[in-house]
Parts: structure tokens; C-alpha cells; sequence
């Protein structure tokens, strides 16, 4: 097994704010809960009884829909499950017999909020509903959504279906971290191919808050007279990504646009840069260290004085064997904020070199080469 090196650097490398936003008072919201927090870091930045375990209709379909991705396989054409396409409410349009995708299905969740794309979803990913629900739970579980509880994989009631809105915020994060979903939510409307046989239909998105405001890539809408209406939403600015949560909230549009003018006007863009002077031993080269940079900065929204709980992990191997190109991926950066991880960046080699022609080494000769080469890291990284 490759042994890895972890150096913790405690640093913030600021390499530019912009400019500061127009300031705005704290927002006055008709959610009965809501929360708003920067994406990268987690913190909150404005929330309301956000941790009250609560109803959350069809933003439900986040987790449905995360869960199908997941699954892998997407572009496989089956049969739906009839009996579970038979639901009441919103609806992506199946009937009897369609042929389908679960990309597809996952444009019908994201979009039309399609009930019975849900419950088609649960039945291709793990057979039945009550079993899909297991899954959603245990995922709950692993991204720490502690107040949640999944009994229908499309949001319509069941006994003791609910969460929170951090929890719904925790698991939004988590979902806008994978491609496929966050290139499903930002669309207004996609062209969408199923039926028997399949052709292309329109799907449009109940999200009108893609429209209304500038920067919005997602989520998605819920409703159900015992949820009320539900918005997860998200939005960017200037590198910056924040999360907005109402539950049972009648002024929905309204109170999500209130709260990113006030969030935006909270933080700023911080660049944050790789520490200087990596480097890492070679055996076997035409050189004996190779110089590393992270390729892209990392971005991240924060108040005055975060900066200061930055950290990042420097993670590579001991050494590296020749030969390496340059841009060679040799390990990762990891940014953290407090002690959560934000996010990891692929740390590359800046030189190239060759395989050094070298006379034949003993046994001997390489495991004392192999050692020094080690305890030289060691050293370095401890100063």
C-alpha cells in the first residue's frame, strides 16, 4: 500500500477581494423556517427556526434525484414500473408502458416535479419504494442531516416524513457538489425523450425563480396543503455560491430574492492560493525534487475575519519515481473552514523529468535511497 504524506498549514493567502456590496438590513421573511448559508464553508448566514423538523413537499425530490445519479447507468431505456407511476399530483406525463431513461426521470423531477417520476426512480434504483427509502435515510445519515426522516422518495405525505432547513441546506449542498444534478436544475425547460416509442416532449421547470433573479442556478419548488409552499434554491455571484431554504412560506420568490440581496451583501470573495514553495523528492530522476502548484485558485464567500479559520492539508506521497511529466497529477490540496473540509483541489507538477540512467543498484543501495529519500521529506515538512 502507498504510504501518503499530510502536511497541515494553517494560512490564508488572500489574493483579492471584490468589491464590497451594497449593505442590506436583516431580512423580514413569511417562512415559517428558513436558512441561507455560502455553499463552500457551510456558515449560516441568516436563518429561522432552520433546525424545527418540519413538512417539505416536493424539494423532497433533491435527495430522489441525487440518490438516481448516483446509481449510475443513466442512459439504459426500460419499461416503467405501472403501479408506480400511478400517483396523484404533479406529473412529468408517464403512462402505461413508456419506454424511459432515469436521466430522463431526473428531468422529470427537477423539472415538472414529476410524481410519478419519483416513484419510477425508486423502483428502477432499489425495487420498491420502502426499500428506496432506506436508501435515502442512510444517505441522510452520511451528509448529517440529523432531523430528517424519508418515507416517499416524491414528497407526498407519509407518517413522519420531514426535515429541517439546514438539513434541507446540508443535503442541497451536497447535490449542487455533483455535475449531472446541477446541470439539470439551473434549466428553464429541456426537451426530454420517453414514451412507447420514445420521442422528444418539452419539460419545463416550476422554478420561476430561475427567471426572477440574477445568478439563480436552482433548486427546486414544493407544495402540499400540509407543507405549504417550499423553495430550495440556489444562486452565484462573483465565485460565490449561497443556499436559501423556506419552508411553508407564502411569499416564497419574494423572501428568497430579500435574503441573496442581504447575503450578498454579508460576504465577499476571498481567493485563496496554494502555499508556496511546494515540493516533492524524486528517485530515480534527472533531478531530485519537483516544484507543485494547484492549477486553479479556490473561491470562497466569507464575512469579515473567516479568513483567519482557513487551513488547508497538503496530501502527496513521500516521494514520486521518475518519470513524471509536467502537469502530472502527484496529490491534493484540501481547504478546510474550522474543521469542515470545503472543498479539494488536484495538486500537479510543475516540471518534467526524465528516468536518470543509473548503474544497477543492490538491494541495499535502493532501500538506503528509498529511506533517505523519506526521512528527507520529513524533515522538510516538519520545518
Amino acid at each position: 500500500m502507498k504510504k501518503w504524506i499530510c502536511a497541515v498549514l494553517s494560512f490564508c493567502m488572500v489574493i483579492g477581494f471584490f468589491p464590497v456590496q451594497k449593505a442590506y438590513a436583516m431580512p423580514e421573511v413569511s417562512a415559517s423556517a428558513c436558512i441561507l448559508i455560502e455553499a463552500q464553508t457551510g456558515e449560516i448566514l441568516f436563518e429561522k427556526n432552520a433546525f424545527e423538523k418540519r413538512s417539505m413537499a416536493s424539494t423532497t425530490k433533491i435527495m430522489t434525484t441525487l440518490l438516481t445519479i448516483e446509481s449510475g447507468d443513466l442512459d439504459t431505456e426500460f419499461v416503467v414500473d405501472t403501479d408506480a407511476i400511478h400517483v396523484e399530483g404533479s406529473s412529468m406525463g408517464l403512462v402505461e408502458n413508456d419506454i424511459v431513461t432515469k436521466r430522463a426521470l431526473c428531468y422529470g423531477m427537477l423539472l415538472p416535479s414529476g410524481n410519478d417520476a419519483a416513484n419510477a426512480s425508486a423502483v428502477a434504483v432499489a425495487g420498491s419504494i420502502p426499500e428506496f427509502a432506506k436508501l435515502m435515510n442512510a444517505r441522510a445519515k452520511e451528509i448529517g442531516m440529523t432531523r430528517t426522516c424519508f418515507v416517499t422518495p416524491s414528497g407526498l405525505e407519509g407518517e413522519g416524513h420531514g426535515s429541517s432547513a439546514y438539513d434541507m441546506a446540508l443535503l442541497t449542498r451536497t447535490a449542487m457538489q455533483n455535475e449531472i444534478f446541477r446541470s439539470i436544475c439551473c434549466q428553464s425547460e429541456a426537451r426530454v425523450k420517453f414514451g412507447n416509442p420514445p420521442y422528444e416532449r418539452t419539460l419545463y421547470n416550476s422554478n420561476k425563480l430561475l427567471k426572477m433573479y440574477d445568478g439563480v442556478i436552482g433548486v427546486k419548488t414544493g407544495f402540499t396543503d400540509e407543507a405549504g409552499r417550499c423553495l430550495v434554491s440556489a444562486c452565484e455571484r462573483d465565485g460565490i455560491e449561497l443556499i436559501c431554504v423556506t419552508l411553508n412560506d407564502r411569499n416564497d420568490w419574494n423572501d428568497h430574492m430579500t435574503m441573496y440581496d442581504y447575503g450578498f451583501s454579508e460576504v465577499q470573495a476571498v481567493t485563496l492560493d496554494a502555499p508556496d514553495n511546494l515540493e516533492i523528492p524524486v528517485t530515480g530522476g534527472t533531478v531530485g525534487k519537483l516544484r507543485l502548484y494547484a492549477e486553479n485558485p479556490v473561491i470562497v464567500g466569507m464575512k469579515e475575519g473567516m479568513e483567519n479559520q482557513i487551513s488547508v492539508k497538503v496530501r502527496h506521497a513521500p516521494f514520486v519515481y521518475a518519470p513524471i511529466e509536467k502537469g502530472d497529477t502527484i496529490g491534493t490540496l484540501e481547504y478546510y473552514y474550522k474543521d469542515t473540509k470545503i472543498t479539494s483541489v488536484p495538486l500537479l507538477s510543475a516540471d518534467s523529468t526524465e528516468k536518470a540512467v543509473q548503474p544497477e543498484l543492490t538491494l541495499f543501495d535502493k532501500m538506503k535511497q528509498r529511506l533517505n529519500a523519506f526521512l528527507n521529506h520529513c524533515r522538510e515538512t516538519a520545518n
